[in-house]
């Protein structure tokens, strides 16, 4: 009895060290990684745990491992792994419908397009041909297309192109008459172009000098710009719901594939955020959507009176508003003319009236909303800086955003610190536009356009995005040329005014913390920290030291969202 008495309490330090050693079961186990952790020390950790979607823990690896099991153990190999990339400005629901339509992005002439638009109708029987992608800037002719070809070819099917960057269209006289555009027709804040006879030579005017030239018999171009392009496009017939479902989940896969876990679509309705609302709560969409709602006045009427709503993938606290149109169309709002075309004194124009966001900002600060607006033109950002600044009144935590915030006067850009507003950029908005854009600005002008590390040195951080479908869905091109800025054939050689080149440590928080940041997301996502989201994706090679020309190049090797694994790249 004595004997065994003693044996007992022999073994009772081992059971209570044993105890003291039992492992907790996790749902998912990550080690022999390089994990970023992005968060304000930049730690490299080497494992993690998660456990209902949340990290419960990260750091050495031996410590994680002796502290935890899981359901799942993945051994990284000693590939990076970082915070989900999140797209800081982009147009998801867009790029989504574009799947189905037209692709006409790096068409070489006007004749290439009208060949892919042919191809298409031929395998698609619609009541509208709709497409978009085109950008004469990249054609040896660097000029707007006209409609005749189109109105040969399709004579009784309306055909309607969307220029690149979305601030322009060519509609053929079918689609144009769908909407009742002709001579008599003027739009606020848009274009509309005529051909007229004048003194035997033909010529290209836009409608607001109709006036004089009524008799000759004007015929629209078919170039519609800024505003005149809505005229047409609300005559296209909407998805129904269930296409809009499955365009949804193919651009899902896309975008998992190149490691977004969060998009922030820059201007949606009601409608299509409560169908992302649904697909999300269905299990359906597992991205994370941070949805600016549309400034128009129906929608600010509706949510206004609602306010911002939050669940755990969608985040509506938002307005997107647009102050002008884009630098490739001359519809970007300037200061002084366009450079290019300075004997017609083309200051580019306002999409939107300083009434309208003078009336709308008191309201959404009052109701708590950002403010998002899209600025191009040096014009534009001045306008829409001064009334933030008004409103805002000095430091704050409203985190109101400049989307682009593409050409700023040197004289406006200490607002952005002054009254505590967040740039949210694209990087490769930079390296698509550098080939003309000093051909639109002039030599010194161009010197304050795409000068990310200036706006970064305002308030220490840059929302990075994309704008796709503008640009494409890469983050890692985005990093390219936030980094690099160069083309992807390494154009220019010394890279395009590299003094406002981002750290790669700045390039990736900007696409991880400080575009949470900008959402209001910081405490939940953009970093991989105990008690975060995760969100977040391993790469074949590493962004912080891989060879410049290899970034474009770097594969995601899986993506996670909420600690599961939603893409996995097949070998």
């Amino acid at each position: 009895m004595n004997h065994l008495k003693t044996g007992c309490l022999l073994l009772l330090p081992i059971f209570l060290l044993n105890s003291c050693v039992t492992t907790e079961e996790m749902d998912l186990l990550i080690h022999n990684a390089k994990i970023y952790t992005v968060n304000d020390a930049f730690d490299v950790q080497e494992a993690m745990v998660i456990k209902d979607g949340i990290i419960v823990d990260i750091g050495p690896q031996n410590e994680i491992l002796n502290k935890y099991t899981a359901k799942e153990v993945v051994d990284a190999g000693k590939k990076p792994i970082y915070p989900g990339f999140i797209d800081a400005h982009c147009h998801f629901v867009g790029y989504a419908q574009n799947l189905n339509e037209v692709n006409l992005v790096g068409t070489s002439s006007f004749e290439e397009v009208v060949e892919r638009v042919s191809a298409f109708a031929q395998t698609n029987q619609s009541e509208w041909i709709v497409g978009r992608g085109w950008d004469q800037n990249d054609w040896e002719v660097k000029e707007f297309p006209m409609n005749d070809l189109l109105d040969s070819l399709f004579p009784s099917t309306p055909v309607f192109l969307t220029r690149i960057d979305g601030h322009a269209a060519l509609a053929n006289s079918t689609a144009l008459n769908r909407a009742g555009i002709d001579h008599n027709t003027r739009v606020d804040g848009g274009i509309i172009t005529f051909k007229v006879l004048q003194n035997n030579t033909m010529k290209t005017i836009e409608s607001s000098e109709l006036t004089d030239y009524s008799q000759l018999h004007p015929k629209p171009t078919g170039i519609l710009i800024d505003n005149a392009v809505n005229l047409v496009s609300s005559k296209i017939p909407g998805a129904s719901q269930d296409q809009l479902r499955k365009s949804l989940l193919k651009a899902q896969q896309n975008l998992v594939a190149v490691g977004l876990t969060t998009v922030d679509d820059a201007g949606l309705d009601r409608q299509v955020i409560e169908l992302i609302e649904h697909m999300q709560a269905d299990g359906d969409l597992k991205l994370k959507v941070y949805a600016m709602i549309s400034g128009t006045k129906e929608m600010l009427e509706h949510y206004l009176e609602a306010g911002p709503h939050k669940t755990k993938k969608l985040n509506v606290c938002s307005f997107k508003f647009y102050a002008d149109g884009a630098l490739g169309s001359r519809g970007a709002c300037l200061l002084e003319p366009y450079s290019d075309i300075l004997e017609q004194l083309h200051h580019g124009l306002l999409t939107t009236n300083q009434t309208f966001f003078e009336t709308y900002a008191p309201l959404l600060y009052e109701k708590g909303f950002q403010m998002n607006t899209h600025c191009i033109g040096d014009s534009a950002n001045r306008m829409i800086l001064n009334i933030y600044a008004k409103v805002l009144g000095g430091v704050n935590d409203k985190r109101w955003r400049i989307e682009h915030a593409q050409v700023v006067h040197p004289a406006d850009l200490e607002k952005f610190k002054a009254f505590t507003i967040i740039p949210s950029v694209q990087p490769t908005h930079a390296t698509s536009d550098m080939y003309w854009a000093q051909d639109r600005l002039g030599e010194e002008r161009v010197k304050s356009a795409y000068a990310y590390n200036d706006l970064l040195s305002q308030n220490g951080l840059l929302a990075l995005g994309t704008d796709f479908p503008v640009e494409g869905i890469n983050p890692m091109n985005t990093f390219y040329a936030a980094v690099v800025r160069k083309d992807l054939n390494g154009f220019p050689e010394n890279g395009y005014q590299v003094n406002n080149a981002l750290s790669r440590k700045d390039a990736l928080k900007g696409i991880t913390i400080w575009a949470a940041i900008a959402n209001f997301e910081e405490n939940e996502k953009g970093s991989l920290e105990i008690g975060k989201a995760a969100d977040f994706v391993m790469l074949d090679n590493d962004l912080m030291d891989a060879e410049e020309a290899d970034i474009p190049n770097i594969r995601v090797l899986s993506t996670y969202i909420d600690g599961e694994r939603v893409y996995t790249l097949k070998k």
